[in-house]
């Protein structure tokens, strides 16, 4: 029983009616013009001091029979609690004044004293309404409080984020203008030293042609003059003039060894570098490998025929570990397998089109990547099987924190900056193009131009760690 309740003296003294028998303290009337109902009207206004309590005092309670006091059916009606007809006790047909939290229903004094609802949480039907009110006021508030923070979100933080977003994608337009202006101004001026490169050096190779042909025209004619006074002298000198003329004969010998042999030499060719530029080659490497074809060909993996003893491959065929230990079991003998050096072939032959590939090299500190031709030595601990010496492979070597290039036996050490956790490689048929780059920070490690007589695999070797193909 509550509190409300235990301050209550219920009492049925007779079988009569009860609400001529119950003696009952009735709660505090509610103001109609507290501050609760302003709240909800839109309105705050004056409470008014002080409570009005209302008694209802049943049979010998001395303040009549059965008798409301005014101010508590005004308080009632204003409060709006009891407003139109009451509802009566359907079993006590008494007025159902009270609460019962238990059952969450409405009963009269009798269900809470001796009726079903005995024993129960119940509560005075003007407290109950009263705490309902407020909680519905505390619920108007926390969302009145709510739409004013929503609208001071909008007027406030997305206004300024439109007028920020505006200056936003004006500034990144102005950027990208810029970037672009400076980059195409950049191509332009490289185009046009390329172009009159390329013009000079056809100029120079055109020029040494022309003079060429000019000598070694005069020397076959001055050749031909002296072949024909050579031979008729032969044909028609007399024996006797013929033999004190052999001094005269020597010389014009003498002449026509002196015009030498004509051969090839490299003043002749044009230079294959004329054209050649650094920012138009890491432009065009960034474009490849940096675009939606970098990884190159889902299809290239590593080719377990080839497979080392030494190492280990994972089941995508991607990932090459270098085996500390030697298994014990030795793979089944196969000609394309190399049996000493710790290397491996691409499943990608390569003879035309631009092929790109990306090799995660991690924190291995020693690997070797790159290309060689399918005709390079499998068996031996000899040099026509280690990658980057000999004549038929190329790649990019890491060991013992140094970076090179290393073909035919002979290694280009490379500046790298950075130690780069992935090496990315483009291979160029038209041009003859192998190009070694750091796609991270979008810089060329090393480039070569070489014609390449034959098919190319993709090559690789690790000693520390793992190294992955990445797709």
């Amino acid at each position: 029983m509550t509190e409300e309740l235990k301050t209550c003296e219920l009492v049925c003294s007779s079988p009569g009616d009860p609400r001529e028998t119950l003696h009952t303290v009735r709660p505090k009337d509610m103001d109609g013009e507290q501050p609760i109902f302003s709240v909800l009207s839109g309105g705050v206004r004056q409470q008014q001091a002080g409570d009005t309590t209302a008694v209802t005092r049943c049979g010998g309670g001395g303040g009549g029979n059965g008798t409301t006091s005014p101010a508590a059916t005004t308080s009632d009606n204003e409060s709006g609690i009891f407003s139109g007809e009451c509802e009566l006790c359907v079993e006590h047909e008494s007025e159902l004044d009270w609460y019962c939290g238990t059952e969450q229903k409405l009963i009269c004094s009798h269900c809470a004293i001796v009726g079903p609802c005995h024993g129960h949480t119940v509560t005075p039907l003007a407290t109950r309404v009263t705490a309902v009110r407020n909680r519905l006021v505390d619920v108007c508030e926390k969302m009145q409080l709510q739409a004013l923070r929503i609208e001071r979100f909008i007027e406030q933080t997305l206004t300024a984020k439109e007028q920020q977003l505006q200056v936003s994608a004006s500034r990144a337009r102005e950027q990208v203008l810029a970037q672009v202006t400076a980059a195409r101004e950049a191509l332009d001026e490289e185009e046009q030293r390329l172009l009159e490169e390329v013009q000079r050096e056809e100029e120079r190779v055109e020029q040494c042609l022309l003079t060429q042909k000019a000598h070694w025209s005069q020397a076959m004619a001055n050749l031909s003059q002296t072949r024909s006074r050579l031979v008729h002298t032969l044909t028609h000198t007399p024996d006797a003039q013929l033999a004190i003329s052999a001094q005269e004969i020597a010389e014009r010998v003498e002449e026509a060894e002196g015009v030498g042999e004509p051969c090839d030499t490299v003043q002749l060719n044009m230079n294959p570098g004329c054209g050649d530029s650094k920012l138009l080659r890491g432009l065009w490497a960034t474009a490849v490998l940096q675009g939606p074809n970098a990884y190159g060909s889902s299809h290239l993996k590593f080719d377990e025929r080839t497979l080392s003893p030494l190492l280990s491959l994972s089941d995508d065929l991607c990932t090459l570990t270098f085996l500390h230990k030697k298994p014990r079991q030795s793979p089944p003998y196969d000609p394309a397998r190399f049996d000493c050096w710790p290397n491996v072939l691409g499943s990608l032959s390569m003879s035309s089109g631009t092929h790109s590939w990306v090799v995660d090299v991690g924190q291995s500190g020693a690997f070797k990547v790159g290309v060689c031709y399918a005709s390079l030595e499998r068996k031996g601990s000899g040099n026509e099987s280690r990658l980057g010496y000999n004549s038929q492979s190329w790649v990019l070597s890491h060991y013992d924190g140094d970076y090179s290039f290393c073909h035919a036996g002979k290694k280009e050490p490379l500046q790298v900056i950075k130690r780069p956790q992935r090496i990315g490689l483009l291979l160029d048929w038209p041009s003859q193009t192998l190009l070694f780059y750091e796609p991270d920070s979008s810089a060329v490690l090393h480039s070569i131009t070489h014609h390449f007589s034959a098919p190319l695999l993709p090559a690789c070797a690790v000693t520390d760690r793992s190294i992955t193909i990445l797709h």
